[in-house]
C-alpha cells in the first residue's frame, strides 16, 4: 500500500530557530582568541606547579561526587 508524500512546503517557509549558546560559544572563542592575538603577554605559559587542567578536573569529579 502506497503512503502520500507531501510535496508542498510548509507554510512561512522553513523556521530554523538555533539556542542562544549556539551564536554565543563562537563568538566568545573567536573574542578570546582575538584578545590572545591582540596581547600576547597574557598568553604565558602556567607555572610549574600544579596543571590548571588537572586542579579543574578534580573540582569538577568533587562535585558531580556530591
Amino acid at each position: 500500500m502506497a503512503v502520500p508524500t507531501h510535496t508542498r512546503p510548509p507554510r512561512g517557509g522553513v523556521d530554523i530557530r538555533l539556542p542562544w549558546w549556539a551564536l554565543a560559544l563562537p563568538v566568545l572563542a573567536f573574542v578570546v582568541l582575538l584578545s590572545l592575538i591582540l596581547n600576547p603577554v597574557d598568553a604565558h605559559a602556567a607555572a610549574a606547579g600544579e596543571p590548571v587542567t588537572a586542579h579543574l578536573l578534580e573540582r569538577l569529579r568533587e562535585l558531580t561526587a556530591r
